[in-house]
Formats: C-alpha cells, sequence, structure tokens
C-alpha cells in the first residue's frame, strides 16, 4: 500500500498504521480484538469515489482494496470524518447517530473500533 497514490489525508494515518502493528503494541492488539474491518472512505460524500482499505486485526496488517472473504464490520465514511474518529476528535457512536459514518456488519465488533487501535499521530 503505498499512501502517496491516494488523495486521501487518511491514507498517511492509515500507512502509520501499518508501522503500528508491527510494534509490540499493535501485536497486542492483534490478540485482544483479532476482527477485520473494511473502511470505506470517501473524499467528500459516503458512497462515491471511496477508497477501500482494510484494517486485519486478525493478521496484523493493513492493505488497499476490499477484503477477500467477509470482514467483520464494514464502515463507510468521508475522509474528515475518518480522521476525527480515529484521532479521538468525534465519539464513533455520536459519528453514527449523525450519520457520518455507516456500519455494515457485527454491532458489537463495531464498537471495538475506537481511537485506542490507532497510533497517536506524530503529525497529521
Amino acid at each position: 500500500m503505498d499512501g502517496s497514490s491516494s488523495s486521501l489525508k487518511s491514507a498517511a494515518l492509515l500507512e502509520q498504521m501499518k508501522l503500528h502493528l508491527a510494534s509490540d503494541a499493535g501485536k497486542d492488539l492483534t490478540k485482544k480484538i483479532g476482527l477485520v474491518y473494511q473502511l470505506n472512505i470517501a473524499p467528500k460524500k459516503i458512497g462515491r469515489d471511496e477508497e477501500i482499505y482494510v484494517v486485519d486485526l486478525k493478521e496484523g496488517k493493513v492493505t488497499k482494496g476490499p477484503y477477500k472473504g467477509k470482514p467483520d464490520v464494514t464502515f463507510s465514511f468521508t475522509d474528515n470524518d475518518f480522521l476525527s474518529i480515529a484521532t479521538g476528535k468525534m465519539n464513533p457512536q455520536i459519528a453514527f447517530i449523525r450519520g457520518a459514518m455507516k456500519i455494515k456488519g457485527s454491532i458489537s465488533a463495531a464498537q471495538k473500533f475506537t481511537p485506542d487501535i490507532f497510533p497517536k499521530p506524530s503529525k497529521l
């Protein structure tokens, strides 16, 4: 996955996530959560020109492109809303209620998708 080929601001965070998952803290996350999240991130409007990423917390990796198989949860959001949620500026439940995030799949798995799983941004 190459973040430079993306127009999304989220691509840089997902690039950092790859490094985070390779660390000891990331390995602990993989053991603790063990779920696969597919992220459909749109530049401006959900459902349009989305870029798809998979945060695989079973294998401990981040890839670009749809998940082969069935992810535990698929989230759809705009680039800015995803960054707000991942950096803890927006509560995921509030985002869902406001329609800023769409969820398909297991709600219990979705509840484990919190800012805690992301690396703390160094310079985003």
